[in-house]
């Protein structure tokens, strides 16, 4: 199967369609560092397009009987939960979809995949699946949806994205159930990571402990070390914050006295200095900088590479750019053991 990627971000679909089997040869991206990622990890046939998805033109690939998948997921912040200022059908960028549908009606693939977060199900009381549903059978396609759960499928994060999936054969696309009875843990994925002081920024780091699980093992590719060990360095308010929050806890259990820069401290949201727990799956990666998420047991943020591990991105996975960029990049990403789970399903449903 061929496969050609839209708003490819650093290129976690791509790694999770490549892993099943997927020949991607096109990739579009209009973030220069994100495309810079892209292209360090990945090597599609006919490059990437690190522009604008409007200006997008046709490339023509060789198909040979081989069957062709148009997958990715437009830009979703206009769609989160967590962003009520610009959720809505007046935010130009939650209409970009429709530039993936113009791809996917100059290609014809025999399977399209629109990713997307669940928040897509409420917006506008559902009024944008409505109508992507419609683009789908407007070009022919059968078209099913679905919310698959990352901690299904052996990634440790509590992350639900919602998944359009169309075949133009008629066929309806069966979501893959379940690989895992037992949920990979934040110490399963990152346990062997070395011990980092708020600030770190020395890219390469050798590992100092085994492996605690497959999981982490799966994840070292039989490597002696990783890349992108990098966090944030805070000053000594924030540090002093992070001492007082047990694993589990939030902002609550910070002093009144430590937060008074807050106007009011009641509304901070419950996702803010929340310190993950060892023993359970990691809440969202997403803008886990700006959320202030606390390693278990170290008083600083997350490192790049252990935010990369918990959304299952392997150590040989290098991202590029400033620690913002990067940290930006893996926030983004579609965890790519999920994006494997339904390209395996697309390619057993031939």
């Amino acid at each position: 199967m061929i496969g050609i990627d839209l708003f490819s971000g650093a290129g976690g679909m791509s790694l999770g369609a490549r892993l099943a089997g997927i020949d991607v040869q096109i990739a579009v991206e209009a973030d220069p560092h994100a495309a810079t990622t892209y292209l360090h990890n990945h090597q599609p046939k006919h490059g990437m397009f690190g522009d604008d998805i409007r200006k997008f033109k046709k490339v023509n690939i060789s198909r040979r009987g081989q069957p062709v998948v148009v997958f990715g997921g437009p830009p979703c912040q206009g769609f989160s939960t967590s962003n009520q200022k610009t959720r809505s059908a007046t935010n130009e960028k939650n209409w970009l979809f429709r530039e993936f549908f113009r791809v996917v009606k100059d290609y014809h693939p025999d399977w399209v995949v629109f990713e997307n977060v669940k928040g897509l199900l409420e917006t506008e009381r559902g009024m944008f699946v409505e109508i992507i549903l419609q683009e789908f059978k407007k070009l022919g396609y059968e078209a099913s949806f679905g919310l698959l759960h990352a901690t299904d499928f052996g990634i440790p994060q509590n992350r639900a994205r919602l998944f359009i999936i169309g075949s133009l054969h008629g066929s309806k696309f069966e979501f893959p159930q379940s690989t895992t009875d037992k949920p990979v843990t934040v110490q399963d994925a990152i346990g062997d990571l070395p011990i980092l002081s708020t600030g770190a920024s020395v890219c390469y780091k050798d590992y100092e402990t085994d492996p605690p699980s497959d999981y982490a093992h799966r994840m070292r590719k039989g490597l002696k070390g990783c890349n992108n060990h990098l966090v944030t360095k805070n000053n000594r308010l924030i540090i002093n914050r992070y001492k007082h929050i047990p694993q589990g806890s939030n902002w609550k259990s910070i002093p009144e006295e430590l937060m008074e820069n807050y106007k009011d401290r009641s509304r901070c949201h419950t996702g803010i200095y929340r310190r993950l727990e060892l023993d359970r799956p990691s809440v969202v990666i997403g803008n886990y900088r700006k959320n202030m998420l606390i390693h278990p047991t170290q008083d600083r943020g997350l490192s790049v590479r252990e935010a990369a591990r918990i959304q299952s991105f392997p150590d040989d996975f290098t991202f590029k750019g400033s620690i913002g960029f990067q940290q930006q990049q893996v926030g983004n990403a579609v965890p790519p053991l999920l994006a494997e789970a339904v390209f395996k399903g697309l390619i057993e449903q031939l």
